[in-house]
């Protein structure tokens, strides 16, 4: 996000067809944090509020992982599901397993997000996930200095590779997301 904080700041924010590109992006998250939340209602015993919704979970789960359209029958489907109780509570929980921090978020703008002319704004790129493998140099300009900002994937294989960006370096800031702080990691529960 801090990478996508600066290209907005101090390098001109996103062309056109920069924030199309987000698109699949942000309704695979949609649809992912959709998913995970009903995966989760079934491990965590939360019920629907609305028996209505099974056909709207059957509907979300039965669509393919990425997508690339929100089709009207899938928002009609998250909006109904973000209305339940049910769905409600188990976001609430949601410390309790993994769930992109942007969940809410994407699902309180779904009817938005779900029209046919939907253009990302800046606020959807910031909230957009993509799991970051390997290492991303952002390099930009303030005040005639130049700074290189590496963002390096978080997974352990990923790890090793970080050692090759300390070369020359000046300052070293490590950020971590405030929203995660009781979230354990992916790979290591115990962790």
């Amino acid at each position: 996000t801090i990478l996508k904080q600066m290209k907005l700041i101090h390098d001109g924010g996103y062309t056109r067809n920069e924030r199309e590109s987000f698109k699949e992006v942000i309704f695979s998250n949609t649809m992912q944090s959709m998913r995970v939340t009903l995966e989760a209602m079934n491990n965590l015993g939360i019920a629907f509020d609305n028996p209505e919704n099974e056909g709207h979970k059957r509907l979300v789960l039965e669509a393919p992982p990425q997508i690339d359209y929100l089709g009207h029958e899938l928002v009609e489907a998250i909006a109904s599901l973000w209305d339940d109780q049910g769905v409600q509570e188990c976001v609430q929980r949601s410390n309790e397993f993994q769930l992109n921090d942007s969940a809410r978020y994407y699902f309180d703008s779904i009817l938005r997000i779900g029209q046919s002319n939907y253009m990302p704004s800046d606020q959807d790129v910031l909230r957009s996930r993509v799991k970051s493998t390997g290492i991303t140099e952002t390099t930009f300009v303030i005040d005639s200095l130049t700074y290189r900002m590496f963002d390096v994937g978080g997974q352990r294989s990923e790890r090793k590779k970080w050692i090759h960006c300390f070369e020359n370096v000046t300052a070293l800031v490590f950020l971590v997301a405030i929203s995660e702080y009781d979230q354990v990691l992916f790979e290591d529960e115990s962790v």
